[in-house]
């Protein structure tokens, strides 16, 4: 097992590429505009679906706990509650990863073009292919279907877990944080990888042997896409990001200086 202090030099060091991706994104106004648009019609889509959530958490709790209807107080009041924390922390991972999903989805032209001006000012992809949008955008949703699937399979113990007084409200929380920023890291790569003509399983198994690295990368990702109006300019700051995360797995070159960078974001 590697020391402590290099996993955490790991964990940072993917955030790192994640403030740099922010950066990439950031320093050009046209860039902005072009990932905004998917962004914000994803968010108004997974908004409503949230709002209607909230309104009837509570009917919702006391439905699925019918069978505390003739407890006495305070037993239905807790697990009602812990009803709904669950629903809610559940609701947390799968909308997040839905929104990533749809987000890439619907901006994947505009995506493409991000990430492939990223990997051409560091070098391009020497010895792989480098395949046009229109060529992986198929590949990118059956990906994203399949990690959203196994986010919904995760979510059901989480949501037991949920009705647990205390554990369920402080330490599945954090486990919550975990799971989404392994699959965010996941998704997310999904872009330079499927150009590269590799899919889900290469993916993953790349990322694993970079565990630290990836959640370094994925989980400020999936806290910053818990705040409503910061969501809209994560995922298109975080492909850039993940392009340069890609590019660290393969040993390709990320660093560059800042007249370089801005270079890159200036020829979209």
């Amino acid at each position: 097992m590697a020391p402590l202090k290099t996993l955490w030099d790991e964990f940072a060091e993917g955030a790192r590429l994640l403030g740099r991706g922010f950066a990439l994104y950031g320093r050009n106004p046209r860039l902005l505009l072009l990932g905004l648009i998917p962004a914000v019609i994803s968010f108004l889509l997974l908004g409503t679906a949230w709002f209607f959530l909230l309104w009837f958490i509570r009917d919702i709790s006391a439905a699925v706990t019918w069978f505390a209807d003739d407890w006495g107080s305070p037993w239905r009041g807790m697990t009602r509650f812990g009803a709904g924390a669950g629903i809610v922390i559940v609701s947390a991972l799968v909308s997040v990863l839905t929104y990533t999903a749809l987000t890439l989805l619907i901006g994947d032209p505009f995506y493409e073009v991000i990430s492939e001006r990223v990997e051409g000012r560091f070098g391009g992809t020497p010895g792989m292919p480098d395949l046009p949008w229109h060529k992986t955008i198929l590949k990118n949703a059956a990906d994203s279907i399949r990690l959203i699937v196994l986010g919904i399979a995760v979510s059901v113990p989480l949501f037991l877990l949920g009705f647990v007084p205390v554990f369920g409200q402080t330490v599945v929380p954090v486990v919550d944080v975990v799971v989404g920023g392994w699959l965010l890291a996941v998704e997310l790569t999904g872009v330079p990888f499927n150009r590269r003509g590799l899919r889900l399983k290469e993916r993953r198994a790349m990322l694993r042997a970079n565990r630290p690295l990836a959640l370094g990368f994925g989980m400020p990702v999936f806290v910053i896409l818990l705040i409503p109006f910061a969501a809209i300019l994560v995922v298109p700051a975080a492909v850039a990001g993940s392009t340069l995360l890609t590019r660290k797995l393969f040993g390709l070159p990320i660093e560059q200086t800042d007249k370089g960078e801005q270079r890159v974001v200036a020829r979209v």
